[in-house]
C-alpha cells in the first residue's frame, strides 16, 4: 500500500515563503504537482529516491526547492518569493513503476497521489 499525506498549505502574501510536506509510506521517486481552478495539473518538481537528483518546472525554477528526509520518508517543497500565480492545490505523487531509472515530469507517470493541500497567495 502506498500512502501519501500533504500538509503545510495556507494563505500567504506575495513574496512570502511556505514549506509543504509530504509524508510517504516508502522511499519512492516523488513529484510535486499543482492544479488551479480551470487549469490542467502542472508539474512543479520531482526528486529521486536518494534525493540526489531534482527536476523543476519552468514556472518555479529558482524559487522552489524540493528535498527529502530519507530516514523519515518525508518530501518537502520549500516555496520562496511566492506569487499570486502560485495559488493552487498542491499534490505530492509517487512514481513506483518498475524499470524506471530517472525522475519524470508527467502526471501520467505517477501512480499514487495525496489528497492535496491548498496554497493561496494574495494580498
Amino acid at each position: 500500500q502506498v500512502h501519501l499525506v500533504e500538509s503545510g498549505g495556507g494563505l500567504v502574501q506575495p513574496g512570502d515563503s511556505l514549506r509543504l510536506s509530504c509524508e510517504a509510506s516508502g522511499d519512492y521517486r516523488m513529484g510535486w504537482f499543482r492544479q488551479a481552478p480551470g487549469q490542467e495539473r502542472e508539474f512543479v518538481a520531482a526528486i529521486s529516491r536518494s534525493g540526489g537528483s531534482n527536476l523543476y518546472g519552468d514556472s518555479v525554477k529558482d524559487r522552489f526547492t524540493i528535498s527529502r528526509d530519507t530516514a523519515k520518508n518525508i518530501v518537502y517543497l520549500q516555496m520562496n518569493s511566492l506569487k499570486p500565480e502560485d495559488t493552487a492545490v498542491y499534490y505530492c505523487a509517487a512514481d513506483v513503476a518498475s524499470g524506471i531509472y530517472h525522475i519524470r515530469r508527467g502526471p501520467a507517470d505517477y501512480q499514487h497521489w495525496g489528497q492535496g493541500t491548498q496554497v493561496t497567495v494574495s494580498s
